[in-house]
Parts: structure tokens; sequence; C-alpha cells
């Protein structure tokens, strides 16, 4: 409604404010400066200062008052001047559509604009606050499928299919512990990713020594849990599995 009554009251600036009987006047808001900027673009103004308010999701303030308040001041204005302007319209004349269809939409604009903090329907931001990201599911999968970013592309001098980049072995550099300390907690790990140097068997969860799959080097695979020096691995199709040798693991 505050939209269309600003663009209503912009339209009816450039139409005539008067006429006289007899004679053939073309005169509109923009002949007087004062009457096309002050008055007319006055209510737009405030208008624009309304919307913005409710597009933004924290109401902002200028010189400690708020935008919608101020919009609301200058619509007021408007309103309150083109009624006098069209009670006063002088002998011998006639207010005209540019006058009459003003003080309308201005009065429509202030009303608006004054109903505006007093109705719950129109008191929300047009725009939602952002809310905080979606966590990603736990052992959810990265952007580009499965395996590590780049993992299915070869390396710069690496043929396809080769060996991945040498890292960092799993458990490299990690302090082993000393006889009579603890051991780190399990809590401390955090799914990774890794390729296997050689071929290595893959077994079931149940802690039989049947093999359920077998990991080939080149391709990164998911491990979600540490169980003593063992990893529990998931592949490509989803199967998750013990992988009991973990020497000379690379990790992403």
């Amino acid at each position: 409604m505050v939209i269309g009554a600003a663009v209503l009251l912009f339209i009816a600036s450039f139409l005539n404010l008067y006429t006289v009987k007899g004679y053939d006047l073309d005169v509109t808001a923009w002949d007087n400066l004062g009457n096309g900027l002050g008055t007319y673009m006055g209510g737009v103004i405030g208008a624009a200062l309304i919307v913005v308010n409710r597009l933004l999701p924290q109401p902002r303030k200028v010189a400690g008052l708020d935008l919608g308040t101020v919009g609301a001041a200058f619509t007021v204005l408007t309103a309150w001047s083109l009624f006098w302007a069209l009670v006063d319209v002088g002998d011998g004349a006639s207010a005209a559509a540019g006058l009459i269809l003003g003080f309308i939409a201005a009065l429509v604009l202030a009303a608006a604009a004054v109903a505006t903090p007093l109705l719950p329907a129109l008191k929300g931001a047009l725009l939602p606050a952002p809310g905080p990201a979606a966590p990603q599911p736990y052992g959810a999968q990265p952007p580009g499928g499965y395996g590590y970013p780049g993992a299915g592309a070869p390396q710069p001098g690496q043929p396809y299919g080769g060996q991945p980049q040498p890292t960092a072995p799993f458990n490299a550099g990690q302090p082993q512990p000393q006889p009579g300390q603890p051991a780190p907690a399990a809590s401390d790990f955090s799914p990774f990713w890794f390729a296997v140097p050689v071929p290595r068997p893959l077994f079931a969860e149940d802690g039989s020594q049947t093999p359920i799959a077998e990991l080939a080097p080149g391709t990164w695979y998911l491990a979600v849990e540490q169980r003593g020096p063992a990893l529990v691995a998931q592949t490509q199709d989803g199967r998750r599995g013990v992988l009991q040798d973990t020497s000379g693991i690379q990790r992403g």
C-alpha cells in the first residue's frame, strides 16, 4: 500500500494543479520546486524510508530516530500541506487532477505509514534475518563426490590411477604413550581421509576375520572411528569395516 500510494503521488506531481474557466493553464507541481521537491517528493522520500526500514532485518536509526518514524513524519507533513492547498485554491480557480489525486495519495500514504507500527501484520521485516548455516551430517561426503576432494583427478605430474601424493603417515609425529602414562582419550578422534600404500583387507566390525572388502591404493577412504591401533573405514558404496593394518597409510 505504501509503495502504491507513493507511485500515485509521484504521478500526480506531473498533472495540472488548477483549472481556471476560460483559460488553458498548464501548471504542475514542478513549476515551483518548493512544491514539487518539498511537498510531493517529500511524501515519496518518506515512503522510501518506510520501505527501507522494513527491508532491514533490524531497524536502523538516524540521529536517534527510527527510519520508519522519520518516513511517517514526512508523509503526514505532505498530506497536511496538500490538504490546505486543496482548501485554499483561490477565487476563480478549481483544483485539478494533480492536486486532488496528490492529496488522496498523500492521505493514503500517511494512513499506511501511521498504521504500520500499530498493526502486527505490517510490523515484520520484509526480509528475514539470516539464520545459521545448517550443520553438515556426520560422515557426509564433501562436494564433488565420494573421496577426498580432487582424488578422482590425477595430480600434476601424476598418471591417472597412480598413488596419491605422499603425505604424513597416520600416527606420524604423534607422541607415543610411555609406560605408565594413560593412553590418549578416544574422544579426541576426528574423521579424516586416508589412502593405503598397498591393498589392505577390510574386516567386519563384529570382530570376525572374514574380509568384507579390499582397500586399493590410489583411492581415498573415510576413517570414521578409531579402535586402538585399528581404524573403522567407510568404502565408496557405504560399507564399513575395520582396517587392522594402519601402517604407512597417508592422511589427506
